[in-house]
């Protein structure tokens, strides 16, 4: 049992470097010790830092991808279906938004086309499922036809520019987001705010 709990314990360590110092402040050697491994058995189960970063992002994108597999298979109408996805997404980003911006800021950037590549093709397969809520609510007659890609862009549009620039809903006001009652009332407020505009976007006029 000892590898297996030690590879987990790299990927959790990992995590929390990468969140607190991005991917260029983090390197193995800050794993290792943060973990408790050594550099072999970091090299042995993930090759280099690029290789944990990605297992990392992919365990992410898995736990994401059969949330959303559970929420299609639900016996709920689409809307219901769309408004879950949106509330998952939202926790998900909120709960550790230095995590999402170094991440945003590696597809942003580029600076690493394969580490890119691989993380907009595991993406890839999320979004197609988000598709296929919306496209079954379209032809059950539950959606009104719309650009499918244009409102997950702005689903999730919405979201990222609510974690990497929070300043924008803040300012003026008292609320701090990374103070955590704030960020709760944020995250609600989001949630609200899109399930409200899917719901009159997306309903067919009478």
């Amino acid at each position: 049992m000892e590898k297996p709990d030690k590879r987990n314990s790299i990927l959790i360590a990992a995590q929390e470097l990468f969140s607190e110092l991005g991917y260029e402040g983090t390197s193995t050697r800050l794993i290792a010790r943060e973990s408790g491994a050594n550099m072999s058995m970091i090299n042995y189960y993930f090759g280099s830092k690029e290789g944990v970063f990605l297992e990392v992002i992919n365990e992410r994108i898995t736990g994401f991808k059969a949330q959303l597999i559970s929420i299609n298979e639900d016996n709920i109408q689409p809307l219901e279906k769309l408004i879950k996805v949106i509330e998952g997404y939202t926790r998900r980003i909120l709960s550790d938004i230095p995590f999402h911006k170094m991440m945003h800021r590696e597809l942003s950037l580029a600076q690493r086309p394969e580490m890119c590549f691989k993380l907009k093709d595991a993406m890839s397969g999320n979004m197609q499922l988000i598709e296929t809520i919306i496209l079954d609510g379209i032809a059950s007659g539950a959606f009104k036809p719309v650009d499918i890609r244009m409102l997950i862009a702005t689903i999730m549009g919405t979201i990222s520019s609510v974690a990497t620039m929070p300043s924008k809903i803040t300012e003026g006001s008292i609320l701090d987001i990374t103070i955590p009652k704030d960020k709760e009332i944020l995250t609600d407020r989001l949630i609200t705010h899109l399930k409200d505009l899917v719901t009159t976007y997306l309903t067919p006029q009478k």
